[in-house]
C-alpha cells in the first residue's frame, strides 16, 4: 500500500527532527493501528516476507513495519508513535544485547514491553540456527555468493569463530546482503522451523 510507505517515510523524517504534521495527517487518514519497531532493514525484510508467506497484507491491516536505523532510536520512535504520541499499538523485535535500550525507551514513552520479542543474538542468528549451517551454505551457493563466502572464511579473524558465527558475520559484510538474505532465509524455512521471536511477532499482529 503506497500510502503506508508514505506514512513510514513521514515518521522517519519526523524522528530525524522534521515536522510531525505529515505523519499526523496520514495517521488520521489511514487505518494505522500498529507500528512494528525494528532495528534495521533486514529485520523488516524478514518480517514482511513471513507475513506474505502467511497470506497477510500488513499495510492493508493497518500495520506499519518500521525500521528505525538502530536500537538506540527506540525511545524517539516510541515517543512519537506510542501513548504520548499518535497512540498506536507498539510491537517489534529486539536483540538480547539491546534489551536495555528498549526497556528504557519504552518506559520513557509510557509504553509497555510485553509486545516486544527478543532474539538471542539477532534475527540473522535465529534464522541460521533454525535452518542449520549446511542449509544456509546451500542457499548462499544458490544465490551466487559461494566464492565471496569462501574468500571471507579464509580471513584469519574467522578461524576462531564457529560456522554459525562465521555465516552471521558474512551476511553483514556487503551493503544490502543482510536485507537480501532476510528474505531468502525466511522463504527457505519450513512452517515448523520459524524462530520463536519472529513467529510470535507475526502471530501477535
Amino acid at each position: 500500500m503506497a500510502d503506508m510507505e508514505l506514512f513510514r517515510e513521514a515518521v522517519t523524517a519526523w524522528a530525524a527532527g522534521g515536522p510531525g504534521d505529515p505523519a499526523r495527517e496520514l495517521a488520521a487518514r489511514l487505518p494505522v493501528r500498529t507500528a512494528v519497531l525494528l532495528e534495521g532493514l533486514s529485520d523488516a525484510a524478514a518480517v514482511s516476507t513471513l507475513a506474505a508467506r502467511r497470506g497477510r497484507n500488513l499495510a492493508a491491516e493497518g500495520v506499519c513495519v518500521l525500521p528505525m536505523g538502530g536500537a538506540m532510536s527506540v525511545g524517539r520512535f516510541a515517543g512519537l508513535l506510542g501513548p504520548s504520541g499518535l497512540g498506536l499499538r507498539l510491537t517489534g523485535l529486539c536483540d538480547e544485547a539491546e534489551r536495555g535500550y528498549y526497556a528504557r525507551g519504552l518506559a520513557r514513552a509510557g509504553a509497555g514491553r510485553q509486545g516486544f520479542f527478543v532474539c538471542a543474538a539477532d534475527l540473522e542468528d535465529e534464522l541460521i540456527r533454525a535452518l542449520g549451517v549446511r542449509r544456509v551454505e546451500e542457499l548462499v551457493r544458490a544465490e551466487g555468493d559461494l566464492r565471496a563466502l569462501q574468500t571471507f572464511l579464509r580471513q584469519p579473524a574467522q578461524r576462531s569463530r564457529t560456522s554459525q558465527q562465521q555465516l552471521r558475520r558474512f551476511l553483514g559484510t556487503k551493503k544490502g546482503r543482510k536485507i537480501h538474505y532476510g528474505r531468502v532465509l525466511v522463504e527457505a524455512l519450513g512452517p515448523d522451523r520459524i524462530p520463536a521471536p519472529l513467529d510470535g511477532l507475526i502471530t501477535s499482529l
